[in-house]
């Protein structure tokens, strides 16, 4: 029992050592996203019901800091700011499956070729589910909305944005938007300039809030992803998965475990990287990364219940089927060119690690352990 524990230990040790360094080149570039992207010009490029912005918003969602949870407050304030439900579904998609963070993780844990394909799967799956939800369903009642905006405030930016709060902390809704037809609405004064921050101060609030507020939520689920993939290296022998971690069937399993579970990318990495690890494909575990962070129960329920039942079926259904096929084309892939796909975990020893990598490990740690106990006080943490 101590023997398996130290090597539980030992596991999870070499994964934070190989993951760490990654983490933090990936939450500094969210930083920098947040501080270039303003939400007002994602509101201007995602309006309208053109498949061109379906296609915008799974380009635009991909990079930008946002966790499974956090992507539905935005995106449903984006609906509200007048995009398609297309768009929406499209950006809903897009954002959790992929990022920064997930992207430099995917490439310390399972290698370069599934570090590419993952991204580009993953805009891929928004624009078809986008497409999808685009051709079946009908937003003459969102067209109407955005109308009645339009009447009665020329300028767009009269009209207040929904706030987008953490939805962690609770079920996840959308703020109902004020009316800009109100008697207290006042228009501000065309000669008073706005003045903008300083990029200094801009960059200093992105990496603020990825280092704190985006850390606090999905501190728990990373640090449980990572307890997952070395609880799989350790009790778990290599080849036990060998006789159904094949094919298309294992998709399949990797699809159904993935749809209902509340999960980031980030987090969803070390644990594929564990099922890698114990046999399964990489097509298999492609499926589960994509699959995992787009949808969850909280957010289908979300679905249904601002875009409808044709949208949640449309989203599912885009969601999957390119996830499927995707799966398909790594595991052809790899075998057609004989690609070696093996998991980068526990293969070195702790001395040989260098020691930056354990200065920005150990420190990393200490943000990571505090954003967690933040959350926990807050109610914030989901695991």
């Amino acid at each position: 029992m101590l023997d398996n524990l130290t090597a539980l230990a030992t596991n999870f040790l070499m994964l934070w050592l190989e993951s760490a360094p990654y983490l933090v080149l990936g939450f500094f570039i969210a930083g920098v996203m947040k501080a270039l992207i303003p939400q007002a010009w994602m509101q201007q490029q995602l309006g309208g019901r053109s498949r061109i912005n379906v296609i915008k918003a799974a380009f635009i969602g991909a990079p930008l800091p946002l966790c499974s949870c956090g992507v539905v407050p935005a995106a449903m304030g984006l609906r509200q700011a007048g995009a398609s439900k297309g768009a929406t579904v499209s950006f809903l998609v897009a954002t959790p499956e992929t990022g920064p963070d997930s992207v430099s993780l995917s490439y310390a844990l399972l290698g370069p070729f599934m570090a590419i394909i993952r991204p580009i799967a993953a805009i891929t799956s928004a624009i078809v589910a986008g497409l999808l939800v685009r051709y079946e369903t009908d937003d003459s009642s969102q067209d109407k909305s955005s109308q009645d905006k339009s009447h009665c405030a020329a300028n767009p930016r009269l009209a207040e944005s929904p706030k987008l709060t953490n939805c962690c902390a609770q079920e996840p809704r959308p703020i109902e938007p004020k009316s800009c037809c109100s008697g207290t609405a006042k228009a501000p004064a065309a000669s008073a300039p706005v003045q903008q921050p300083a990029w200094t101060q801009r960059l200093g609030a992105g990496l603020e809030y990825s280092f704190g507020q985006l850390l606090r939520d999905i501190s728990g689920w990373l640090l449980f992803g990572l307890l997952v993939a070395a609880t799989l290296q350790t009790f778990i022998p290599s080849n036990w998965f060998a006789e159904w971690g094949q094919g298309f069937s294992a998709m399949i399993v990797m699809a159904l475990i993935g749809v209902p579970m509340y999960i980031c990318a980030s987090a969803s990495t070390p644990i594929a990287a564990g099922f890698l690890a114990a046999g399964v494909s990489p097509g298999a575990i492609l499926v589960f990364m994509l699959a995992g962070p787009a949808t969850n129960i909280g957010t289908l329920g979300i679905i249904r219940k601002e875009l409808g039942h044709a949208a949640l079926f449309a989203y599912l259904a885009g969601v999957i089927v390119t996830a499927l096929g995707f799966g398909w084309l790594t595991d052809y892939l790899v075998q057609a060119w004989s690609l070696s796909i093996v998991a980068n975990t526990t293969d070195a020893h702790a001395h040989s690690v260098a020691w930056w990598v354990w200065l920005i490990s150990g420190l990393f740690a200490v943000v990571v352990l505090k954003a967690y106990w933040q959350a926990l006080r807050g109610g914030k943490a989901r695991v």
